[in-house]
C-alpha cells in the first residue's frame, strides 16, 4: 500500500510537470504573454525540485532504515510531522519494521542471558577454547574447581598440571579422560568430557570438567565396609565355636592332675602338652576375636550431630587431652587459629576422635626427631572453606606410601593396625569433608582437615 500510494503520487508529479512543461512551451511559441511565461517557467522548476526532494527523501528515508538494521541500531526514529499520507504510510511502516527487530533483538539478548545465567551457576565445570587454546568460555564451576578467577589460555593451567593441558589438547570430540591434579595440597581427580562446535565459522571445544574424587573415595569405603562386613562375619563365624571348644577342652583337661596321673611320664608329658596347646588355640582365638571387633568399628561409626563449635574451644579440649603426652616427649606444640573467632559445623566427639588419631600418629613420628615441632592449625583455604592441619616435622612419608594410607589395614608403623586414618577419613567423609595428607620425606608431614 505504502508504494502504491508513493508510485501515484510520482506519477501526478510528473503528469503536472508535463502538462506545465506544454503550456510553458505553447506559450511560448504561440503567444506573446511574457508574464505568464514567465510565472510558468518559475512553476517547472519548483515541480522539478518538488520531485527530486521528494524522491530523495524517500531515498535518504529507506537508507536510514536499512543502516538501522545493518548496525542493529534500533533507537532510530521514522516518525515525522506536516509530511504527505503516503510519506506517513511509508514511515509507519518503517517504524513497524524496526520495532520488529527491535523486539527480535531484545529477545535473543533474553535468550543469551538465560543461557549465560544456566552455564555460569551450572554444577558442572564447562570450559570452551579454540584450537589455539584460546578461551572464549569459562563458567563459575570450573573457576572454582581450578581455583582460578579468569583464564584467557589452557597452557596458563601448565602451572597447576602439564597432563591436564595434554589431555584438553588431545581430546576429540566425544572422549572422555581421567587426570589427577594437586592443588593446594589436595588432590583432584577430573573427569573430563570433550565435544565440538562451529560458531561463526570458528571451530571450539567444549570440555567438562567435574571432580569425582569424593565419589571415589565413597565408593572406595563402600567396598571396603562391604568387604570387612563379609570378613568379619566369616571369621567370627569360624573363630567363635573354636574358642568355645578350647574354652571347654580347657576346662576339662583342667579337672586332671597331672602330677597323679597313673600313667606313664609319657602320658603325662603328653597331657601337659595338649593343654598347653588347647590354651594356645584358646589364648589366639580371643585375640583374634577381639581383633576382627576392633575391625568392625569401621563400618558402625555413629551418623554425626552436627552442631556449631568454636574452633578455640575444640584445640583447648584436644590440648588438655594430649597435655601430658606433649610434655613427657618435651615437643614444641603452638597452636595457631585465623581468625580468632572461626567456627565450623561438625559433631565435636567424632572430630576430636580424629584429632587425637593424627595426633598420636604425629607424637610417633616425631620421637626421633632431635627438635620435635607439632602445630596445630586452623584457617579458611583458598576456596574459601574451613581447614584444621596437623603439622609435624618428622621423617615424613614415602610417595609409594602416599596413596596407600586411608586403606584398611595397611599401616607404617610396627605393629599398627592400620584402622585410625581410614576411620578418620569415613568420620570426615560424613561431615561432607575430606583429609588428605602432603608430606616431604626427612621434612614435614601435614594431614589437612577440609570442612
Amino acid at each position: 500500500m505504502v508504494y502504491k500510494t508513493f508510485r501515484v503520487l510520482c506519477v501526478g508529479r510528473v503528469l503536472m510537470l508535463s502538462l506545465s512543461l506544454l503550456f510553458f512551451f505553447y506559450l511560448l511559441f504561440r503567444t506573446d504573454l511574457y508574464a505568464p511565461l514567465f510565472i510558468t517557467a518559475l512553476l517547472i522548476v519548483y515541480q522539478v525540485y518538488g520531485l527530486i526532494h521528494y524522491v530523495d527523501k524517500t531515498n535518504r528515508d529507506l537508507a536510514r532504515f536499512f543502516n538501522s538494521i545493518r548496525y542493529s541500531d534500533f533507537s532510530q526514529s521514522f516518525k515525522e510531522k506536516n509530511v504527505s499520507r503516503s510519506f506517513k504510510l511509508l514511515q509507519d511502516a518503517f517504524t513497524d519494521v524496526t520495532e520488529a527487530f527491535r523486539k527480535a533483538r531484545a529477545e535473543k539478548e533474553e535468550h543469551y542471558r538465560y543461557l549465560q545465567t544456566i552455564v555460569q551457576h551450572v554444577a558442572i565445570g564447562l570450559i570452551a577454547f579454540t584450537p589455539d587454546g584460546n578461551v572464549e568460555l569459562i563458567n563459575n564451576a570450573a573457576k572454582r574447581l581450578l581455583n582460578l578467577p579468569r583464564l584467557k589460555n589452557i597452557q596458563l593451567l601448565r602451572s597447576k598440571s602439564d597432563d591436564l593441558v595434554d589431555a584438553l589438547q588431545r581430546l576429540r570430540p566425544r572422549e572422555s579422560a581421567l587426570v589427577k591434579v594437586e592443588d593446594d595440597d589436595e588432590l583432584l581427580q577430573l573427569s573430563l568430557y570433550a565435544t565440538g562446535f562451529k560458531l561463526r565459522g570458528r571451530q571450539f571445544s567444549l570440555v567438562s570438567l567435574q571432580n569425582i574424587q569424593s565419589e571415589l573415595e565413597e565408593k572406595e569405603i563402600e567396598a571396603w565396609q562391604k568387604l570387612i562386613r563379609v570378613l568379619t562375619h566369616e571369621i567370627m563365624n569360624s573363630i567363635t565355636p573354636i574358642s568355645s571348644l578350647a574354652s571347654t577342652i580347657n576346662d576339662l583337661l583342667g579337672d586332671l592332675p597331672c602330677s597323679d596321673h597313673s600313667g606313664s611320664d609319657e602320658e603325662r608329658e603328653n597331657l601337659i602338652d595338649i593343654k598347653q596347646a588347647v590354651g594356645t588355640i584358646q589364648n589366639r582365638s580371643r585375640g583374634l576375636l577381639h581383633f576382627v571387633d576392633a575391625y568392625r568399628n569401621l563400618t558402625l561409626i555413629p551418623i554425626p550431630e552436627l552442631q556449631m563449635i568454636s574452633v578455640r574451644e575444640l584445640f583447648s579440649r584436644i590440648e588438655r587431652l594430649m597435655d601430658s603426652n606433649i610434655k613427657e616427649k618435651a615437643i614444641a606444640f603452638t597452636s595457631v587459629i585465623e581468625p580468632a573467632d572461626l567456627e565450623l559445623t561438625a559433631d565435636t566427639e567424632l572430630i576430636e576422635q580424629v584429632l587425637i588419631n593424627l595426633l598420636l600418629n604425629a607424637l610417633q613420628a616425631v620421637e626421633s626427631i632431635p627438635c620435635p615441632v607439632i602445630e596445630l592449625r586452623s584457617q579458611h583455604d583458598s576456596r574459601g572453606r574451613i581447614q584444621i592441619q596437623i603439622i609435624d616435622n618428622g621423617p615424613g612419608i614415602s610417595k609409594e606410601n602416599l596413596e596407600k594410607i586411608f586403606i584398611p589395614f595397611f599401616s607404617t608403623k610396627e605393629g599398627g593396625s592400620g584402622i585410625g586414618l581410614s576411620l578418620s577419613r569415613q568420620i570426615m567423609r560424613q561431615h561432607g569433608g575430606a583429609i588428605s595428607v602432603h608430606s616431604i620425606p626427612g621434612k614435614s608431614t601435614v594431614f589437612t582437615l577440609r570442612f
